[in-house]
């Protein structure tokens, strides 16, 4: 065994395979190609002298060994980075950083932390997904994304979370569908059934004078707002969504419509997260506060 050849691209190059499920998954994460991934691999296992991977199918699995190197290196190789950390000025940080957001939380927090993290950690580069929270957990779980900001509770047992606060929902319309309202005919817009404020919006409509009203279901805000503003129906949105339309006058309460209970946010993570760098960044997100940025 060639131990003394074994460099730490290697065994970061194992761990995101064992992490991600895919070569190619890890050549993703790790800037490179897949063709590169397997030549690491190739070297890590000819240094050892064993076979780290087999072959199950078209996928590739981890062989005893690869299990038990996996298992022992990963909190070494977490401690090394730590200290690599403390040792420098986190303003030096390198890599990519994956965070997921729901359409509100990407409208509510995202721009001002986004921007605050490129000025603190100017050579860290960000790539931003916007996705349905559904679909944001499964990509933490999977390691496609590092850190996510979503509406509603989460509960995943692989993921940690943190509350960061909680976005205001209001009943509004145009002035001209206000004025000529039929409680029998004014079609309701709300968020599909795939989003956490589903049930909310439901049961909200359900408990008000328009529950006779059609309802119609759309997968995105921005789009049921332009629809209502067009004077298409009535919407229920989330507050920093709004704030030009309401200011300008272009959107205006629903009278009588029944009052709504904010919508929690949390930003989460992998629970076996062990790298400093997202660590210090979730640290960061916790801290947010929805509600100091809610005022008009």
């Amino acid at each position: 065994m060639s131990i003394n050849r074994i460099a730490f691209y290697h065994l970061e190059t194992l761990l995101w395979i064992a992490r991600l499920g895919t070569f190619a998954a890890a050549a993703a994460r790790l800037n490179t190609t897949q063709p590169a991934i397997s030549a690491r691999v190739r070297e890590l296992e000819s240094h050892l002298g064993t076979a780290l991977f087999r072959r199950e199918g078209r996928a590739m699995a981890l062989t005893p060994a690869g299990r038990e190197l996996v298992r022992e290196s990963e909190p070494l190789w977490a401690r090394f980075q730590g200290v690599l950390m403390g040792c420098s000025d986190i303003s030096g940080a390198t890599g990519i950083i994956r965070i997921g957001a729901g359409e509100i939380a990407a409208a509510s927090c995202l721009p001002g932390f986004v921007a605050q993290l490129g000025h603190d950690l100017p050579h860290v580069s960000l790539e931003v997904d916007i996705a349905l929270t559904v679909d944001l957990i499964q990509q933490l779980a999977s390691g496609r994304t590092d850190i996510a900001f979503a509406a509603g509770r989460i509960a995943h047992p692989m993921l940690r979370t943190a509350p960061i606060g909680s976005v205001d929902l209001l009943w509004l319309a145009s002035p001209s569908t206000v004025r000529t309202m039929d409680a029998a005919g004014t079609p309701i817009w709300s968020l599909t059934n795939l989003s956490p404020l589903y049930r909310i919006m439901k049961e909200a409509i359900a408990a008000s004078d328009l529950a006779d009203c059609p309802l119609n279901l759309c997968n995105n805000v921005r789009t049921m707002i332009d629809i209502v503003l067009e004077g298409g129906g009535i919407g229920i949105f989330p507050h920093p969504m709004v704030r030009q339309p309401i200011a300008s006058g272009r959107l205006v309460p629903v009278p009588d419509a029944p009052a709504m209970p904010p919508v929690e946010f949390q930003v989460a993570m992998r629970a076996a997260e062990s790298d400093p760098l997202v660590l210090a960044i979730f640290d960061r997100a916790s801290r947010l506060d929805l509600r100091a940025n809610s005022g008009p």
